[in-house]
């Protein structure tokens, strides 16, 4: 099945067990291991989400996920909120470079988190000019929504690092 032949109505994504995503197409066949997957999270956050059967075969694209019935787009942010840590950074305590390695302590809208960067060339995105995002080593992301909104202190700090 193509993406050109499935719109939105036609699926039915749950999660059975509580972790494992699961698709039903125009309630006549399943998938019992789905993947989602955004195609192109940099350039287009929230947008152009590919469902990937268990084999990493694309199912289908939805250009606007949201555009799912309400338990299905619930299953799906329940999924990739597991799978990526994605915290808002409200302030940065401390920051320390340190053999290409930056460490940092700030506060998210998750409490203290502590993570290390490396290449922050490659690891820091702006998404515009005051939207930043930080890909720790272990993958989770950590989004500055607006730096102009940062407090005096973490944004010297930020100035530093990058």
């Amino acid at each position: 099945m193509t993406e050109e032949t499935l719109s939105p109505s036609d699926l039915c994504l749950f999660c059975f067990p509580d972790s494992q995503l699961r698709l039903t197409v125009k309630n006549d066949y399943s998938y019992t291991a789905v993947k989602p997957v955004w195609a192109a999270p940099m350039r287009y956050p929230g947008q152009y989400l590919a469902l990937l059967d268990g084999k990493g075969n694309e199912i289908c694209l939805l250009q606007d996920p949201n555009t799912l019935d309400g338990g299905s787009l619930a299953a799906v942010q329940r999924v990739l909120r597991k799978r990526t840590l994605t915290a808002v950074l409200t302030a940065i305590n401390t920051v320390t470079v340190e053999y290409g390695a930056t460490y940092w302590n700030v506060e998210t809208d998750r409490g203290c988190r502590d993570f290390v960067t490396v290449n922050l060339q490659e690891t820091a995105h702006w998404l515009s000019d005051h939207h930043l995002l930080l890909c720790d080593v272990d993958g989770n992301r950590f989004e500055i929504q607006d730096s102009a909104m940062l407090d005096s202190r973490s944004r010297a700090l930020l100035a530093k690092a990058l």
